[in-house]
């Protein structure tokens, strides 16, 4: 199912009217000569127009597994429509590109979404204006894996986990990819289960090995998870053990942050600073969380945590231009594309947000120990309704002022329901 420009353009003309009173009174309050875009901006680059010109050139990779219906251990609620191939789901991505303009990239899990013919797959994403971000490797459902994949103590076992990341290598270049995301599953659930330091030393070795097939113009991501599915150990627990893992390999790998993946109270946005600092911030995967690894959509439940996290992103990097971005979440009680659509609004609010705070006024608090006037500067750029902005970026981008009214009112799931059926299961989570 498709969404034509014609059909966007009517649902923006019945609301351009209000939008264009919101977007010039919120314009009206910017200093359109010095709105700030980053703490060392040059002062030439700034200006609404230039932060308008940043929100369109942004983008948010959809992953594979998250346009059907997720689930947990206890159960999984079928979404109807779902998209049953991998050819339905790169559809499904096209679609939500053409609404928020700010999804150009889909990045697939193999074996889940293996491209049987790649050019045919590639050219189909080309349709919609999609490339291929990160391709992920799975290497924690085979039987084989469940004592370890990397780190298992059979030498074969090892192997047949690297030889699989060396396959989702070879999909990625075909497809035109520039990046393997690794996540392990590896640990322990019991003490004296296993050898720390030989389950170091193996998971070293396989990644070593798979480094040296990383293309010269590629990027290896090692992300970390504090427990699950093992719950005493893993073999790749959090940032600093993966900075470990990451500097051992070279300069071409570098750590992915799950939000999900981290502690109860865990400074998420201090660990991205610190990556950041040390040249090796790769990649994230963006969802919200009250617990742990919830997989909610994202700034559901932590958005002011969500700002402060692109702060940091804004402060140490010319607006992510290197970083691989993604949506990670489990869908099960909402219609996926329906969270997706709220996933990058959120995320597009959180860094027009960040691109607006007054980051001398911020300094100048700092250096003079103003802990009062620092709050204040972040949540005066918190509190800003930025929403027509990021509107007003999407609008010009050719997407839809409300994405997901038109979503809605086009009654897109029905639409796909109709084409696909109801009984079929997208793969993945």
């Amino acid at each position: 199912m498709r969404i034509i420009p014609p059909t966007i353009a009517d649902y923006n003309e019945r609301a351009l009217a209000a939008h264009t009173r919101r977007f010039e009174f919120l314009a009206a309050g910017l200093d359109a000569a010095s709105v700030p875009l980053a703490a060392d901006s040059d002062p030439g680059a700034a200006g609404l127009d230039a932060l308008l010109d940043r929100l369109m050139a942004f983008q948010v990779a959809i992953p594979s597994w998250a346009l059907g219906a997720g689930g947990t251990r206890f159960g999984r609620f079928g979404q109807t429509g779902e998209p049953r191939n991998l050819e339905e789901k790169i559809e499904d991505v096209g679609l939500l590109h053409t609404l928020n303009r700010s999804s150009g990239a889909i990045s697939l899990h193999i074996p889940w979404d293996i491209p049987d013919d790649a050019a045919r797959i590639r050219t189909l994403a080309d349709s919609f204006g999609l490339v291929f971000d990160a391709m992920n490797s799975n290497t924690f459902q085979d039987p084989q894996y469940k004592y370890g994949s990397l780190q298992h103590v059979d030498k074969s076992v090892r192997k047949k986990a690297i030889e699989h990341n060396k396959e989702v290598i070879r999909y990625g270049q075909a497809l035109g990819s520039k990046c393997l995301s690794v996540w392990l599953a590896d640990g322990s659930n019991f003490p004296g289960q296993l050898n720390f330091r030989e389950a170091f030393q193996n998971t070293l070795e396989s990644l070593r090995d798979i480094y040296t097939n990383i293309p010269e113009d590629w990027k290896l991501l090692l992300e970390y998870k504090p427990f699950e599915p093992n719950f005493y150990s893993t073999t790749v627990a959090d940032w600093g053990q993966s900075l470990l893992y990451i500097s051992k390999l070279g300069p071409k790998a570098f750590t992915l942050v799950d939000l999900g993946h981290h502690l109860h109270g865990t400074n998420i946005e201090q660990i991205v600073a610190l990556l950041l600092m040390e040249g090796r911030l790769g990649g994230f995967h963006f969802n919200d969380s009250k617990y742990s690894d919830d997989d909610l959509t994202v700034g559901s439940i932590k958005p002011y945590q969500l700002f402060l996290i692109f702060c940091e992103l804004v402060q140490g990097t010319d607006h992510t231009p290197d970083i691989s971005l993604m949506i990670d979440a489990s869908h099960n009680v909402k219609d996926p594309l329906e969270d997706l659509l709220q996933s990058v609004e959120a995320i597009m609010i959180a860094y027009t947000q960040a691109l607006l705070v007054d980051w001398n006024r911020l300094r100048l608090a700092r250096e003079s120990n103003d802990v009062v006037a620092a709050q204040e500067t972040l949540q005066d750029a918190f509190r800003r309704d930025v929403r027509p902005l990021v509107a007003e970026a999407r609008y010009r981008a050719g997407g839809a002022l409300d994405p997901l009214a038109v979503y809605r009112g086009e009654s897109v799931r029905k639409g796909l329901t109709t084409e696909r059926g109801s009984g079929g299961r997208a793969t993945g989570l």
